[in-house]
């Protein structure tokens, strides 16, 4: 949190990562707007950036049903190319840095002082982690958890099945066996995951990697928008796609 808060400070730093989010997401011009960044206007402590238009997307009482379903599957489709594709992500969930354009039907993204990037070796194992518990195979959960250093092979049968339950949790919307349209108005991942964080810092005998705390931040908190928006959305199609175009290599499979 010390070292995020610090990159919500440094201006020079969002200016670049804006511009780079900007160039990731040239080929999404139909569906995602990010402002411009006048470089000459800013510096260390000033960063001036084009004007959005949109409405933050909690705000907006008269969305339709077909609406609230598209934002949330572009908000989730998102998340997905930053973790598969782009390796670099905005982190910080908060509602208001989604807007919704009426006139020009995209949504608006904001604030990039705390994107970072993620290593491939990361990635392509918390990817495979996300497949294994897709798929429920336990075991393949447990394998990668304790590459990705989750675990050490040492913990404790309480502590091993409150981890296994929280990743079981939080990749629900993309199990195999989830419905094909996962209705986020009925989820309860986050409750059922903050239910098992007193029992892992409790029995966990090693911290979780440093990346884990800002990607499951943003993925929690795209649960929590879609939940707020009544978002019905097509999750497992989603991932499934997603994960086509990883690259397991280096995975150490």
């Amino acid at each position: 949190m010390r070292t995020e808060l610090g990159w919500e400070c440094d201006y020079e730093r969002e200016l670049e990562c804006g511009k780079r989010y900007k160039e990731l997401l040239a080929d999404e011009g139909d569906v995602f707007a990010v402002p411009e960044i006048y470089a000459h206007a800013s510096g260390k402590h000033v960063l001036t950036m084009q004007f959005m238009e949109g409405t933050g997307v909690t705000r907006v009482k008269s969305f339709t049903q077909e609406q609230r379903d598209w934002i949330g599957t572009q908000i989730l489709r998102l998340c997905l190319r930053e973790i598969v594709e782009f390796r670099f992500m905005q982190t910080d969930p908060n509602w208001t840095n989604f807007l919704y354009n009426a006139a020009t039907n995209r949504l608006e993204l904001l604030d990039f002082g705390a994107s970072r990037e993620f290593p491939q070796l990361f990635v392509t194992q918390y990817v495979a982690l996300l497949a294994a518990a897709a798929r429920q195979d336990r075991d393949a959960v447990v394998d990668y958890s304790q590459r990705l250093g989750y675990l050490t092979g040492h913990e404790s049968r309480t502590m091993l099945d409150a981890h296994v339950a929280s990743i079981l949790t939080l990749a629900e919307p993309f199990l195999q066996a989830a419905p094909e349209v996962y209705d986020f108005s009925d989820q309860t991942i986050t409750e059922r995951v903050r239910d098992l964080i007193p029992i892992m810092v409790r029995e966990r005998l090693s911290p979780p990697p440093e990346e884990t705390y800002s990607l499951h931040r943003k993925l929690s908190g795209a649960f929590l928008l879609c939940a707020r928006l009544g978002s019905r959305v097509q999750c497992r199609e989603l991932f499934e796609s997603a994960i086509q175009k990883a690259d397991f290599k280096g995975a150490g499979e």
